[in-house]
């Protein structure tokens, strides 16, 4: 029996949320390697199962690069954002039921700090955190991996290594044995800049980092995040677990050491940060409607110009497409040294599952032409709460090819897609798995029913209709 401990922090992260969430309402996907994301050629990977994790695909890869690793097995579904807000919802109900604050970090993880906690050894902390588990479980049906810690921080690397499906207590006694081995890249704040930064000194595990001088901290990651950062790895995370307010807005930029002066810098520099982005707002769980690129010079003078789509999205390409529409070029507006992508106007209902294409702007018309706002007129969102930092980018992407306010995809919507609901009268709610030359092939089975049958009806057959996604839990 080890010692007590003042204060444990936990950190519950669900475990491949969005592909748990598939293969918990589609039954027949368990235990086989599912993707999620976009189909088309320029599709991107929103998360992954183990199984698919097992084969090298992860979130952010675009869907060819996964469907080439995985191969023929690998099954690929578009987001349902519905059902994963709705688990998400329970997932939280479950959390406030075991603690009295709850610091939501994304619709699929969360901070807390629980009062009988304080003064426990790690048996107790253990049996706690593995309470909670079987609650998720019992409750939601998902799987969920638990750490903790005396801090967010170590709270945060002991769930990463209790993944998948765990529970991993590191306690303070046992930091240097456990943490100080570890990559650096593992603590908040040090990112692939920082990373190569402190290589350069030489430092490339967490032991490392809480053993570097102070002037080296400094020299390294600066004044102002290096001595905070250092004294984490030193063991020392005090922040508090709180409630967080609503994101207003989520956003990325970078500042990069070299200007960027070609067309094909600022394409792939939109590219990262807009990837950015994209991940913080996946997380968030909501969609957005306006998307904003914010640009600064040489001069460091700056200016930020937005669009705002008809409906939200979560599409990782119609911000990309947007965004570089809104980027000026380098030969006529100057050389840029900091670029931001940001997305606001939050909001839980979108229709990325009705088209892969949606409105964006001309950029015939010229960059934001179409807002009827001047670069001084529109809001600078970038930098608030909830900017994260990205790569500098690479030089040899080439520009986005960007369509005409208006345009759709090219050709006919298909009725039933594959991973689309539907409902039949006597069989009940299923799912698309195939549809083509006039047949669309359902597999009936909901969270509820287990594994089920597959059929296949006429793509006009009346019996055969679109279904709410919801359904498919079965509550």
């Amino acid at each position: 029996m080890s010692g007590g401990q003042d204060r444990w922090v936990l950190h519950v992260d669900m475990d491949a949320f969005f592909a748990s969430c598939e293969q918990l309402t589609r039954p027949t996907l368990r235990g086989r390697p599912v993707l999620v994301g976009g189909v088309g050629g320029r599709g991107v990977v929103a998360g992954c199962s183990y199984e698919a994790r097992a084969f090298g695909a992860r979130s952010a890869m675009p869907s060819h690069q996964a469907r080439r690793l995985v191969g023929p097995s690998a099954v690929f579904v578009p987001p349902r954002m519905p059902v994963y807000r709705a688990l998400s919802r329970r997932v939280f109900e479950v959390f406030a039921e075991h603690a009295p604050v709850v610091e939501q970090v994304s619709v699929d993880e969360a901070f807390m700090e629980p009062p009988e906690l304080r003064g426990a050894d790690s048996d107790r902390t253990r049996a706690w955190a593995q309470d909670l588990r079987a609650a998720i479980r019992e409750t939601t049906g998902l799987p969920a991996s638990v750490g903790a810690g005396a801090g967010k921080q170590y709270a945060k690397i002991a769930s990463d290594l209790a993944k998948p499906d765990g529970v991993a207590v590191v306690s303070r006694r046992d930091h240097a044995e456990v943490l100080e081995p570890l990559p650096v890249r593992s603590l908040w704040g040090v990112g692939p800049v920082a990373g190569e930064r402190l290589a350069q000194f030489g430092i490339t595990t967490i032991g490392d980092l809480a053993g570097m001088d102070d002037d080296d901290v400094v020299q390294a990651l600066g004044r102002t995040v290096g001595p905070a950062i250092a004294r984490i790895a030193r063991g020392y995370d005090d922040r508090p677990v709180r409630e967080r307010a609503e994101a207003k807005q989520i956003s990325a930029e970078s500042t990069f050491a070299t200007d960027l002066t070609t067309a094909g810098q600022v394409a792939a520099a939109v590219r990262r940060a807009a990837e950015g982005a994209h991940r913080r707002l996946l997380a968030d769980g909501r969609a957005a409607r306006t998307i904003t690129v914010k640009v600064k010079r040489s001069d460091f003078s700056s200016i930020t110009r937005s669009y705002t789509l008809p409906a939200g999205t979560t599409s990782l390409e119609t911000i990309i497409s947007v965004a570089r529409s809104l980027a000026p070029d380098p030969v006529d507006f100057g050389a840029i040294r900091l670029l931001g992508v940001g997305v606001s106007g939050l909001t839980e209902f979108h229709q990325d599952a009705l088209f892969e294409q949606e409105f964006v702007p001309d950029p015939r018309a010229g960059v934001g032409g179409d807002s009827g706002l001047g670069d001084e007129d529109l809001p600078d969102i970038v930098g608030v709460g909830t900017t994260v930092t990205t790569e500098d980018p690479d030089d040899d992407e080439g520009a986005v090819v960007v369509p005409a306010i208006g345009a759709w995809r090219q050709g006919v919507e298909e009725r039933f897609r594959t991973g689309s609901d539907v409902r039949h009268p006597e069989f009940g709610h299923g799912w698309v798995q195939g549809s083509g030359h006039g047949r669309v092939s359902v597999r009936f089975e909901t969270a509820a029913t287990g594994p089920g049958r597959m059929r296949t009806f006429s793509e006009d057959d009346p019996d055969l209709e679109p279904a709410d996604p919801l359904d498919s839990l079965g509550w």
